[in-house]
């Protein structure tokens, strides 16, 4: 009896073992990256967490005269709802929220409009398919047609 061989090899020819496969999972930039997030994101959040419970709840203590919101309680029938706890809780929900606008989305919103700016300084739009071509070009290299090349700006005033 004459055996063939599977159209792609066995795992262990291919080098495709469960341990290989994992390692490969684990080694990707992404999962690393999404790791170091989590773990910054932790460390934030307990920064956050002091924040609201050393300085800005004793500042609010001062003014409002409770020491604590977690003591804020209603009681219904036999429930307690501590909504005072939720108030601490949405506090720091608006902080983190805060420093993550002001701190990374701002930032980067504005590095990325920067960095739109000098492509659009470099670039141009093809008159015939509207892709965008090096100012310098003479042919678009999308549709091929015959465009006049235009000298780049040079970002000196005269």
């Amino acid at each position: 009896m004459i055996r063939s061989k599977p159209a792609f090899g066995s795992a262990r020819e291919r080098g495709d073992t469960v341990i290989g496969e994992f390692k490969t999972f684990l080694l990707r930039g992404n999962i690393i990256e999404l790791a170091v997030a989590f773990v910054m994101g932790l460390a934030f959040a307990a920064v956050v967490n002091s924040l609201v419970e050393d300085i800005i709840n004793p500042i609010i203590a001062a003014i409002a005269g409770k020491p604590d919101f977690s003591d804020l309680t209603i009681d219904v029938g036999d429930a307690v709802i501590t909504y005072g706890n939720f108030i601490i809780t949405l506090i720091n929900f608006v902080l983190v929220a805060a420093a993550i606008f002001f701190l990374v989305v701002k930032p980067v919103g504005g590095l990325l409009a920067r960095l739109a700016a000098q492509e659009a300084a470099t670039t141009r739009a093809c008159p015939e398919c509207l892709s965008d071509i090096p100012l310098a070009a003479t042919r678009c290299s999308f549709c091929g047609v015959q465009v006049a090349p235009v000298a780049p700006a040079t970002g000196l005033r005269t």
